[in-house]
């Protein structure tokens, strides 16, 4: 279970939200408390954003076009691009140099620096590391069909894992220079390794252990040096 440890899936440098998970020891330990944590962030906050409604901070670097809707509480990092009707729903944390493309949609999520959902992408109830790149199309789901809380499930270095969550809302955690394929599904209580490449149309579940490919039919292998 160490594989799904903070620690071992994101460089903290790479976000403001930071102190946020220095508390926690899972990723998805900080979803119930990004609301609260961007409102007291945002008194925090430089002279280089601007606080152009109640709980919405924009850098001043940042390039929100007119038709994206922001709902807070929301930040915008530096040097971001948050595109033509994106629709930010609240409780986002966007870092710097990240792209928020035409008609994607994000809800209770912390993007870290460098990260891209550039075209048509629902992001909900997840943690995007550093780096890390979703294809056109490809989206979390974020609650089961059943409504049950989730679990996470999956192979690690100490064996077969399954971690209660508590959580009936919790879409991905995808560490640090994750890319996912165009069109791809990510299960609710999906947790994908560092440094993982999904193909396209894949249907994700459970843990991926970092250095992955993800294949067609969900064959899963490692990463040749």
């Amino acid at each position: 279970m160490d594989d799904i440890k903070i620690v071992n899936m994101y460089d903290l440098t790479h976000t403001l939200a930071a102190p946020l998970f220095e508390k926690a020891v899972y990723p998805w330990e900080v979803l119930p408390e990004i609301g609260d944590f961007i409102k007291n962030l945002g008194k925090t906050l430089s002279d280089d954003y601007e606080q152009r409604e109640e709980n919405v901070w924009v850098h001043k670097t940042a390039h929100v076009f007119d038709s994206a809707y922001l709902h807070g509480p929301v930040v915008i990092g530096p040097e971001t691009e948050v595109r033509q009707c994106a629709f930010i729903r609240g409780n986002a944390l966007v870092g710097a140099n990240c792209v928020v493309g035409n008609s994607t949609e994000l809800k209770n999520v912390i993007l870290f620096d460098n990260v891209q959902v550039p075209h048509y992408n629902y992001v909900g109830d997840s943690v995007l590391g550093y780096r890390s790149h979703m294809g056109a199309g490809s989206i979390t789901s974020n609650v089961k069909s059943d409504k049950t809380l989730v679990v996470v499930k999956g192979e690690g270095m100490n064996g077969t894992f399954r971690l209660e969550t508590g959580l009936k809302k919790f879409g991905a955690m995808l560490g640090d220079c994750v890319e996912v394929g165009c069109n791809s599904v990510l299960n609710p209580g999906s947790v994908i390794g560092r440094n993982t490449n999904i193909y396209p149309l894949s249907s994700i579940r459970g843990y991926i252990p970092a250095d992955s490919i993800v294949k067609t039919g969900n064959i899963i292998v490692a990463k040749q040096d």
